[in-house]
Formats: C-alpha cells, sequence, structure tokens
C-alpha cells in the first residue's frame, strides 16, 4: 500500500503554499493513476478521443472536429497540448498550427472531468463517456448555445471513433446554488439529487484539464465551515482564483436526496437489479446515518489527506464495497453481504474462474477480483456459477430472485419508513413513493392467478433447447389432474424420476409462464405426455404461438400515468376448450355429424353446447400477466361476467382475441364466442343499465350489464326465464339478445321491442285452440305474460286496456299539474304476431288501440288492496259499485262474488271475470309502483276469482 505522511493543516496557524501544493499533488497522482488505467482498456482510437477532447475544445479550427465558429467559445484555463497530442492533431489536419492563448484574455472553459465507470475496476468495452466541461458565468445564451453545438458534433464526431461519449455543461456558480438546466451523467435521475451527485463527482471524477477543484484543498475536519475556508484561501492569495473552481461542499446532505437517490435505484432496479442494488444500499448506509453523514467523498478525501494513495483501495467501486462491507458485517447480516459480492462480481465481469486470454497477462482488474475473491472465501464452485451467468437457467434464477426481489422489497420499507421518521417526504415524494410502490407490486408481488416474472436481468436468455410436458393425477388427489414441466426430453417411463421445473393445475397457466419468462422460444422442441386430456401436438404449438403472438415479448415499460390509475386490461386472450374434445364421442367412433344447427351454443337437433372451457390470459396496464380458468355448464357465461367486471367505467376497451384449436369445430366455435364477446361489449360500452340474453342448449342466462357490477342469472328453463324477466326494475332496462337465443319463439320478435315510457301489448292468436297468448312489457321493460281464452280480439284487448286505463288514470291523478319536470304519461301500444306464410316469416303488426262498442257493455270489477298483519293483505272488491269485502264474507269472499257475477249473466255463462281497476295505494305509501306490480296482483286476484267462478 502507497503510503506517506499525512497532511493536516490548520488555517488558524498559518498554512505554507508547499503543503498545499504537495495536496494538489497527491490527488493529480491518484488522478494520473486512474487515467492511465482508463486508457489501457480503451481500444486505440478511444484512446484518441480520450487525448484530444481537452485540446479540441482549447482551440477552434474550420478543419479540426467540432468547428461552429470563430466566436464560439473555446480556451481551457491553464491548458497546454503536449507535444504527443499536438502530432495527434495533425494527423488528422495537418495545416493545423497550434497557437498559443496568451494575450487573450480568461479562458471561457474552466474545467474538463470525466465521470462515470473509466478507470475503475468495473470498466468495461462499453462503458461510455460522461464528460463535466465547467464553464464561465459570464457566457452569454448565444455562446453558449454555440458551445452546445461544438459540443454535439465533438460527440458525433467521438461515435465515428467507437467512443460513446457524452458532455454535459456545467456553471459552477449556478451548480453551488442547486441550478442546472439539464442532466449532467447519462445516468442522471434529476435535480432532486445535488449533494449526491457531488459526492459521486469527487470521488470518481477524472480531471482532463483546466482548473483543479477547490474542494480537494479543504480538510474533512473543516468541511463544516467550508466557505470560510475557502475564502480564506483565496483572499490571502494561498490558491489563485483562476488556479481552482469550486462546485460546492459536502458538509449536509439533506434527507430528500437519500429518498430521491433511493426511488431512482429502485426504479432501475426492477429490470436491472444488480446494477442498481450496490447504489441502493449505499443510500440506505447514507440515510441511516442521518443526520451525522460522512459520505464516502470525505472518506476518500481523507485518505488522500493521510497519505493513503493505494490505487486499488481508492478505486470508487471498491471504496463503496468496503463502506457496504462495514455497514453489513456490523448488522450480522450476511446474505446481504453475499448478495453485494455477487453483485460487484458480476459488475466487474471478470470472469476468474477462467484463465485470461492466451498471451495476454492478467490486468490490474483481474488481480484485484481474484485479491477480494479470495479475502471473501470464494471457492471454485461458486466462482463457475457466477462465471457461468449467461448459461443460467430457470433454477439458478427462481433462487437468485428470491435474493434480489427481498433485497428491492426491504429497501422500498427502509426508504418508506426513513421518509416518514426523517419527515422529509414531500407531497410529491409520498406520491413518488406510492407509485414505486405499485411498480414493485406489478414486478414482484405474488397473487392468484398472475404469472410470475422469475428473470428481471439476472441472466439473458432462460430458454431451454427440449422440454417435456407431461399430465398426470395429482399424488394428494388421483382424481385431480396436473401439469409439469420437465427439462430435456423424457420418455413415458422416465419423467416421474426427475424433479419438474415447474407445476400448474391448469395448462394455459404453465405455458404463459414459459412464454413470460422466455423458457420456451422458436426453436424449443416439446416432448407431449398428454395423459387423459385431448391435447395434440398440433394444438399445443398454435397454443405457444397465440400467446406468443397476443403478449410480445419484451414488453414495454410501464408509464408513471398507468400507475397513477388502478390497472385495467389492455390485451385479452380468450382460448376455448383447451385440451377438451367437445364431441369427443363421435371422435372416438369416427363419426362426422352433419347438421343444419351449427351454433356452438346449440350445435345439432340436442343443442349440444360446444364451449366446455375458457382460459382467460389478460395482460393489464401495469404489464401484469394473469391466468383464470372457468369450466362446468355456465363456464362461458362466468367467463364474460368476470371480464366485463375488470373493466373501467367509460374507460377503453382492451384487445380482444379468440381461439380454438380443439379437434372438432374449432374455428366455428371460436368465432361464436368471439360475435358474443364483441356483442356484449358493444352493449357494455354505452354504459347505462341494460340485460343480454344468451341460450345456451335449452337454459337460458341473463347478464344484468350494470357499470362496474355485471351479475349473471342462469334459468333452467323458459318458465324460469318468464319468472326473471317479469321482476321489477328499478330503472327502464332494455333487454339485448345474442342472435341465437329463442330461435322460433314469440319472445325473440317481442323483447327487442322494449321502450321506455310506453306500456306495449302482444298478443297472438291460438284459433284452433280457442286460446290467446297476451304478453306485455311494461314502461321499464318487465315481461308479463298470460293465456287467456279466446272469442274474439275485442273481448280479449279490451279487458287489459280498461284495466291499463284506470291505472294510468290513478298515476296520473297522483303527480302535480304545475310540475314543469314530471314524467309524460305513457303511451300503451299493441301487436299482433302473426304466424309465417309462403315466404314470409312470422312477424309482427301494430294493431289500433281497442274502442269499447255501446252495444257490449263491459262489468267493472274493482279491487282494493290494503295492508294487513305481518305478509296478509286484505282485499275488497266491488262489482258495478257493489262492495264485497273481507270483513263481510272472510273466506267466502271470492265465492259470493263469483255467485253475484254469475246472477248478473244472461243463461250464467262461465267464461273469465277480468279485474278492470286495482288500487294498492295503502300497499305502495305513496310511492309509485311499476306496471307489472299492478299486473302481478291482477293475475292473482283474477285466478282466484276465476277458481270460484268454475266452482260456484
Amino acid at each position: 500500500m502507497t503510503r506517506t505522511l499525512e497532511i493536516r493543516p490548520d488555517i488558524d496557524d498559518g498554512i505554507d503554499r508547499k503543503v498545499l501544493a504537495q495536496l494538489r499533488a497527491r490527488f493529480l497522482q491518484i488522478n494520473q493513476g486512474r487515467l492511465q488505467r482508463a486508457m489501457e482498456a480503451l481500444s486505440t482510437r478511444q484512446q484518441l478521443v480520450l487525448k484530444l477532447l481537452p485540446l479540441l475544445l482549447h482551440v477552434n479550427h474550420p478543419l479540426l472536429p467540432g468547428y461552429v465558429s470563430a466566436s464560439t467559445p473555446a480556451g481551457l484555463s491553464g491548458f497546454e497540448p503536449d507535444d504527443a497530442s499536438l502530432a495527434e492533431v495533425q494527423r488528422l489536419t495537418r495545416s493545423f498550427v497550434y497557437k498559443p492563448r496568451r494575450g487573450q484574455g480568461a479562458a471561457p472553459l474552466h474545467g474538463l472531468f470525466l465521470m462515470g465507470s473509466l478507470g475503475t475496476v468495473a470498466q468495461a468495452e462499453q462503458s461510455d463517456m460522461d464528460l463535466w466541461l465547467c464553464h464561465s458565468p459570464n457566457l452569454t445564451a448565444q455562446e453558449l448555445q454555440d458551445l452546445r453545438k461544438k459540443c454535439d458534433q465533438l460527440e458525433s464526431w467521438a461515435a465515428t471513433q467507437g467512443a460513446e461519449v457524452h458532455v454535459f455543461l456545467v456553471d459552477p456558480q449556478r451548480f453551488t446554488q442547486g441550478a442546472r438546466e439539464a442532466q449532467l451523467t447519462s445516468d442522471d435521475c434529476g435535480t432532486t439529487q445535488h449533494y449526491l451527485l457531488l459526492d459521486e463527482f469527487y470521488r470518481t471524477a477524472i480531471w482532463l484539464g483546466g482548473r483543479t477543484p477547490l474542494w480537494w484543498l479543504v480538510p474533512v475536519y473543516e468541511e463544516t465551515r467550508y466557505h470560510d475556508y475557502c475564502r480564506t484561501l483565496l483572499s490571502k492569495r494561498f490558491v489563485r482564483a483562476e488556479d481552482v473552481l469550486d462546485l460546492g461542499n459536502l458538509a449536509h446532505i439533506p434527507p430528500e436526496e437519500f429518498i430521491g437517490a433511493g426511488m431512482w435505484q429502485l426504479y432501475k432496479g426492477i429490470e436491472s437489479p444488480y446494477k442498481s442494488v450496490l447504489k441502493l444500499l449505499l443510500t440506505e448506509v447514507y440515510a441511516s446515518e442521518h443526520p451525522k453523514v460522512e459520505c464516502l467523498a470525505l472518506r476518500f478525501k481523507r485518505a488522500v489527506f493521510e497519505g493513503r494513495l493505494d490505487l486499488d483501495e481508492l478505486d470508487p467501486y471498491i471504496v463503496v464495497y468496503r463502506r457496504l462491507e462495514e455497514y453489513l458485517s456490523a448488522r450480522g447480516d450476511q446474505e446481504r453481504l453475499e448478495l453485494i459480492r455477487r453483485c460487484l462480481y458480476l459488475k466487474v465481469n471478470k470472469k476468474v474462474s477462467r484463465p485470461p486470454t492466451r498471451g495476454r497477462a492478467k490486468s490490474w482488474q483481474r488481480l484485484l477480483l481474484e485479491r477480494l475473491t479470495a479475502e471473501w472465501g470464494w471457492q471454485s464452485r461458486q466462482l463457475n456459477v457466477l462465471d457461468s451467468r449467461s448459461q443460467w437457467k430457470v433454477r439458478q434464477v427462481a433462487a437468485e430472485r428470491r435474493v434480489l426481489v427481498n433485497e428491492l422489497t426491504y429497501s422500498y420499507r427502509f426508504l418508506s419508513q426513513f421518509a416518514r421518521t426523517a419527515e422529509a417526504g414531500s407531497s410529491l415524494n409520498n406520491r413518488d413513493l406510492n407509485v414505486l410502490g405499485r411498480r414493485l407490486y406489478a414486478a414482484f408481488e405474488r397473487k392468484a392467478g398472475k404469472v410470475e416474472y422469475i428473470n428481471p436481468g439476472i441472466a439473458p436468455d432462460l430458454a431451454e433447447d427440449t422440454l417435456t410436458l407431461v399430465q398426470h393425477p395429482s399424488p394428494e388427489a388421483p382424481s385431480e389432474y396436473q401439469w409439469a414441466l420437465f427439462n430435456g426430453s423424457l420418455g413415458a417411463q422416465e419423467w416421474s424420476d426427475f424433479a419438474p421445473l415447474k407445476r400448474s393445475r391448469e395448462l394455459i397457466e404453465l405455458l404463459a409462464w414459459c412464454h413470460r419468462n422466455g423458457v420456451i422460444d422458436s426453436s424449443t422442441r416439446l416432448s407431449l405426455h398428454p395423459g387423459s386430456s385431448d391435447l395434440t401436438d398440433f394444438e399445443l404449438s398454435n397454443l405457444i404461438g397465440s400467446l406468443q403472438q397476443s403478449f410480445p415479448l419484451p414488453q414495454p415499460s410501464v408509464e408513471e400515468a398507468a400507475l397513477l390509475r388502478a390497472s385495467i386490461p389492455s390485451q385479452v386472450l380468450l382460448l376455448v376448450n383447451v385440451g377438451v374434445d367437445p364431441l369427443k364421442q363421435h371422435s372416438q367412433m369416427n363419426v362426422h355429424m352433419t347438421t343444419g344447427r351449427t351454433d356452438a351454443l346449440g350445435y345439432s337437433g340436442v343443442r349440444e353446447n360446444l364451449v366446455l372451457t375458457l382460459d382467460q390470459v389478460v395482460l393489464n396496464s401495469w404489464n401484469e400477466l394473469q391466468v383464470s380458468r372457468h369450466d362446468g355448464t355456465d363456464a362461458l357465461l362466468d367467463c364474460l361476467r368476470d371480464l366485463l367486471n375488470s373493466l373501467p367505467i367509460g374507460g377503453p376497451r382492451p384487445q380482444v382475441q379468440v381461439r380454438c384449436y380443439c379437434r372438432n369445430r374449432a374455428q366455428p366455435i371460436a368465432e361464436r364466442v368471439d360475435e358474443l364477446l364483441r356483442d356484449l361489449l358493444d352493449t357494455y360500452a354505452e354504459g347505462r343499465q341494460s340485460r343480454y340474453l344468451v341460450q345456451v342448449r335449452q337454459h337460458y342466462h341473463v347478464l344484468q350489464l350494470t357499470p362496474g357490477q355485471v351479475s349473471h342469472a342462469a334459468l333452467g328453463d323458459l318458465p324460469a326465464l318468464l319468472e326473471h324477466l317479469g321482476a321489477e326494475q328499478e330503472l327502464y332496462s332494455p333487454l339485448h339478445l345474442d342472435r341465437h337465443a329463442l330461435d322460433g319463439d314469440d319472445l325473440a320478435l317481442i323483447l327487442p321491442m322494449g321502450r321506455p315510457q310506453c306500456i306495449q301489448v302482444f298478443y297472438r292468436l291460438h284459433e284452433t285452440s280457442g286460446e290467446a297468448e297476451l304478453t306485455l312489457l311494461d314502461e321499464r321493460n318487465a315481461l308479463w305474460r298470460r293465456r287467456l281464452p279466446f272469442r274474439d280480439e275485442q273481448s280479449l284487448l279490451t279487458p287489459i286496456h280498461r284495466f291499463l286505463q284506470s291505472l294510468l288514470y290513478r298515476r296520473n291523478a297522483m303527480l302535480p299539474l304545475d310540475g314543469a319536470d314530471h314524467e309524460p304519461p305513457l303511451e300503451i301500444l299493441y301487436y299482433q304476431l302473426l304466424p309465417a306464410a309462403p315466404l314470409r316469416a312470422q312477424r309482427l303488426e301494430r294493431r289500433p288501440v281497442p274502442e269499447a262498442q255501446v252495444s257490449h257493455p263491459f262489468y267493472d270489477v274493482q279491487a282494493i288492496v290494503e295492508p294487513g298483519d305481518g305478509r296478509q293483505r286484505h282485499v275488497s272488491l266491488y262489482c258495478n259499485h257493489r262492495e264485497f269485502s273481507e270483513l263481510e264474507y272472510g273466506r267466502e269472499l271470492y265465492r259470493a262474488v263469483a255467485q253475484h257475477i254469475l246472477s248478473q249473466r244472461a243463461g250464467g255463462e262461465r267464461y273469465p271475470c277480468y279485474i278492470t281497476d286495482l288500487d294498492l295505494s295503502a300497499l305502495l305509501a305513496g310511492q309509485q309502483a311499476q306496471t307489472v306490480h299492478y299486473l302481478r296482483y291482477k293475475s292473482e286476484l283474477e285466478n282466484a276469482l276465476n277458481a270460484a267462478l268454475q266452482q260456484a
């Protein structure tokens, strides 16, 4: 180790200029060593770039790279090119003659520094060059613009030499005040990390020319009175102002910076954890020491003052590692210590387990790494595993992911706690922390149905050459089956002797996991043992292809705007009948059915349902991939209900694809489900409450499309459907029919006719049976249906019309006459259902409102229903204004009324009696009931009255 005498200047006792020169010489000695190390790892052309950049900024010459104009700011303070640099420039332009700047005034460019990993143990071939060009604060806006153009041209020239260069302009005066216009490194996180960026600059920057930092000359024990110390140095001419530049001190770092730095590194760590863990843990160390933080730049400066000038120990990455090692060892946290050792080793990327290229000596980086790994006690086996990271597959990656996710999660919790305890969490920080928490949740949180992503930047490629896919009975429940994925190509007798890479209950869950993690790619060969399933190699290949097409990799990063809202589906893939043959018994008998009824939900004369299972794969706006499966009798409708409930109210529709690859009728099945789904999405997108009717086999399903709360009612037969459609609605509820529902039934014509604020009466005459079927849709689209004896249209329609008129009269009587916003009166419309005729399908025709003729007087029967005890109701009947009440007749009420009606009829005919007026005001207590409510009471009373009429 290089060790010289410690320098401890005391400004109160006076400072020797020779001592300050010694200090500067020490920093320049380290600087020269780092620069030399940086040069060694660069190609010849990259070395040329680094050598010539100071000179190209120092001069303006029309034939040199970077020339903008003669007035562009040029001249680097105190810079004089050496003969080697001049010789290289003349190779570029023979006509160039260097002229010193004497007599041209103060140079406008104050200093040039190299930032980043160059000159460190982590320098790699692809490392870019971040340069800080410190300039005079007196440059005009035009001069700054010209200087920026010059730097841009130099960056372009460097690229032609194979060097990636980024030049950042720094105004030292503005910088010390915390102001800057743009990023200051290619890995910059913004203006919220001023002091941490300065910390990194002081301990990593390599000086290339111009003034040297004044900070070098201020002892660590004087950092707290940095400004006074610097003022003394300058005012008493211990140093000349034109020899130094001042970027500020590190006496105090605000806690907000630790939060900002931690959030930035966590954000980066989600996709590239190895690169971020070291900086993330360093932020934790700093935050844990707050408010008395001794940052690494101060440790670096103390080492120089004390004469500890060993380049290896002062290497920026080694300095970071030593500080983290000290922190974790004190806490006894061996697992995290091993993790940061792995991160450092992988960052340096020198494969210690393998000999260097033949004929080449070991680099200083490799020698340093060999000493470190020996110090850590790493054996050759561990080194071999790390050096083969490019070949890591599922097992190694999954184990490493656990440690990395634990580290990132712990860092997030630490950061959140620090923000609370240090009271450093501004509203902006709190918001950013919440967004970051959602990023971590989306990337790493396990939950039911979510496909776990196991490779966040751990290994470059998890694809396997050969895999074996097996379905087998579950060991715990032999009646249940599971899928397992094995490495290699295994026969039917072999796979049971091996541990699978992954198990899952459902096939699509396993295939989605393989796709999401790149375990299967276009070159992977799969051996299939389908077990009891109907899966074929053809179907398996197409399923994988659908996943790859619908969810291409790599996924784009999630925008912050998406994380500020709840996640919503963005891409949906529905896979129908995975591993299931819907016509298996026909396949086994090698029979092909021919039928005119080809609807997949009611196939052939027996109306078979060919949609047996649905696997839903959803990519949401947070890049989470989720898988769910529906099977059983209600699989399709349950799947559609859940999908609609996952959509945002009034939000964008996801892209939806439906695929089916089963053995029989795959394409028609997929088209049928796709057609139904798109109709439903269109209906749901209208954003109002409605209903959607689907028929599957002889069963009916009604989806209640309430935005944000879709429900599904399964109805076993037509009577159950009629009862469901007759239920009262809070508001008008349109009813949409799937195009194959109720095929051939009158309801297929009636139900789409529903209109708000309208009572519609439909009737079909069955003259051969002497009956008519009366169907009504009320103002809220509830259904009421009765089958009645038929003599003529007059006797059929007049009773219902009189009843509806009296109902509307009662309703209107309750409305204020002067109300400006009262509802318009309900309209009553009549339609007749006409049977099919040659070349014409059955149809509806509008009919006029029936008018009672004077020669056909009708008998008035009014009913009044009042509440009783519990669920009892008291009924009073009025026959042509004569009262019959339960108070007088008790249980014989209907018999008494029937006898009275018969006595009024000539010949005692027993044709049906109808309620012509109904009062429910006592039951409703001032509330407004819809028409179907009255019709149900009407039907109940008429049934009781007509039964008594037949028995009288």
